[in-house]
């Protein structure tokens, strides 16, 4: 069953379906590496996502009282080699052509623009995101297709999907002059807009500071090399959105994913995202219920916690989140040094 995981909090997009667990792209910075290996299994089935669609929720999602757009591939690439043999994404593509149902998908595998997967993904209510930064990174992802192969997805998936969007990132200010080439490749291959995000670590580095549980990048230095790649976007007619979270207003839109404005895709405004960067969103009726607040679960594991979360409501948790974990926080959001 889909599921909505940690980034409940801030994410407009927090649901998310897979496909497959695992995956053979061998991205060396990948965050889902410390969790799961190169080996691929079967991951949530059709029938689950069936299930979802017309209506069913999980104590993860019990929150989300309306169609929210799917993230798919959130933790595993839907369209690597191993779909050659499953065929897990091909009968998933046809359940989401067959309902209409509106869905996000992001992926490095060349394998989306093959028949019949091109096909379908030009009647679903889909937006595609590739992700890809500039050749230099093709080192990191040996199992992935290349760069320029990246380019070619681009421009076969433009003329299909609702919109497709390039995820630059993790982005390091080492390649800026490459992605700075690059922008106007986007544009030419067919790309709306560009999500921009800094690579986080696991340990520290130089040059690195701690925000939140990651050492990343200085803000101020991803902020110049946004500007510039904001400027450069608009140049040549594409949307701009800030990844980063604590640089999420230097985008187009808070909502990152580049779903802005398409019909059908109504995201989860309620969340510090939009609280914290000055909006007011009202919670749905079903935030508002006590027991919604079990996709706050991951943040926390003890008992006491997770009594706590049964008897509250999602939009109650929200709230007191905040003031529970400030420093941590505003360290996110606001790029505040802990």
């Amino acid at each position: 069953m889909p599921k909505s995981g940690s980034q409940c909090w801030l994410c407009d997009l927090p649901v998310r379906y897979d496909t497959y667990e695992g995956c053979t792209h061998d991205c060396k910075y990948c965050f889902v590496r410390r969790k799961n290996s190169l080996e691929v299994r079967k991951g949530e089935s059709v029938e689950s996502l069936k299930r979802f669609i017309s209506g069913e929720r999980n104590k993860l999602t019990s929150f989300c009282d309306w169609n929210i757009p799917l993230h798919w591939g959130g933790m595993s690439d839907p369209f690597q080699p191993c779909e050659k043999e499953y065929g897990r994404s091909l009968e998933a593509l046809k359940v989401f052509v067959e309902t209409g149902y509106p869905v996000v998908i992001s992926t490095k595998g060349k394998l989306c623009i093959e028949e019949p997967y091109l096909s379908l993904i030009g009647q679903a209510d889909c937006v595609m995101q590739i992700s890809m930064i500039c050749r230099k990174y093709d080192v990191l992802e040996k199992g992935a297709s290349t760069f320029a192969e990246r380019l070619r997805m681009l421009e076969k998936l433009s003329g299909k999907a609702k919109r497709v969007i390039v995820r630059c990132q993790p982005y390091v200010h080492d390649v800026f002059g490459d992605v700075y080439e690059n922008i106007p490749k986007f544009a030419r291959s067919g790309a709306y807009g560009v999500i921009f995000e800094g690579m986080k670590f696991a340990k520290r580095k130089e040059g690195l500071v701690k925000r939140g549980g990651d050492w990343v990048q200085p803000k101020e230095l991803l902020r110049e090399d946004f500007l510039r790649f904001r400027e450069r976007c608009h140049e040549y007619g594409m949307k701009f959105y800030s990844g980063e979270n604590c640089l999420r207003t230097m985008g187009d839109s808070l909502t990152c994913c580049g779903t802005d404005g398409l019909e059908n895709f109504r995201p989860n405004f309620y969340n510090l995202n939009h609280i914290l960067n000055g909006e007011t969103p009202e919670p749905s009726e079903a935030q508002l219920k006590t027991g919604t607040a079990e996709c706050f679960r991951a943040i926390n594991q003890s008992t006491s916690w997770g009594h706590f979360l049964k008897e509250h409501s999602f939009a109650s948790v929200m709230n007191f989140l905040y003031h529970q974990k400030k420093n941590y926080i505003d360290s996110v959001m606001k790029g505040e040094k802990r």
